[in-house]
């Protein structure tokens, strides 16, 4: 879950990950908490083969585990600054997220947060 949350702070203040309440009928189309967990689902399978195949990246989020959260957003934002080629790979990884909030608003969560 931190390894999570500090991905999700590798991108600087991006949107939040996305929380859609349950679908209603005046809902917007593909906003059902199966539609967000599908999203959810393919962000986390690209992140874990990129940090696969970015085995520098994987060692600095991994050595984050235990530091507190406010320590995490600092080393995470200054990493990114650091290495904005990668903030930027691991942000497009993630806007299938952002494209789903926008699309879907924010609101309760169905089984999504940042931490």
């Amino acid at each position: 879950m931190m390894i999570r949350s500090a991905i999700a702070g590798l991108s600087l203040g991006a949107a939040a990950l996305v929380g859609a309440g349950v679908a209603a009928a005046d809902d917007p189309p593909n906003c059902t908490a199966a539609d967000q967990s599908g999203v959810l689902a393919g962000v986390t399978t690209a992140t874990s083969a990129y940090l696969f195949t970015h085995p520098d990246v994987n060692a600095f989020i991994t050595g984050l585990k235990n530091l507190p959260k406010d320590e995490i957003r600092a080393e995470l934002r200054a990493y990114g600054d650091a290495n904005p080629q990668v903030r930027d790979e691991l942000r497009a990884i993630r806007q299938p997220i952002v494209d789903f909030r926008n699309r879907c608003g924010g609101g309760d969560n169905v089984g999504l947060s940042e931490s």
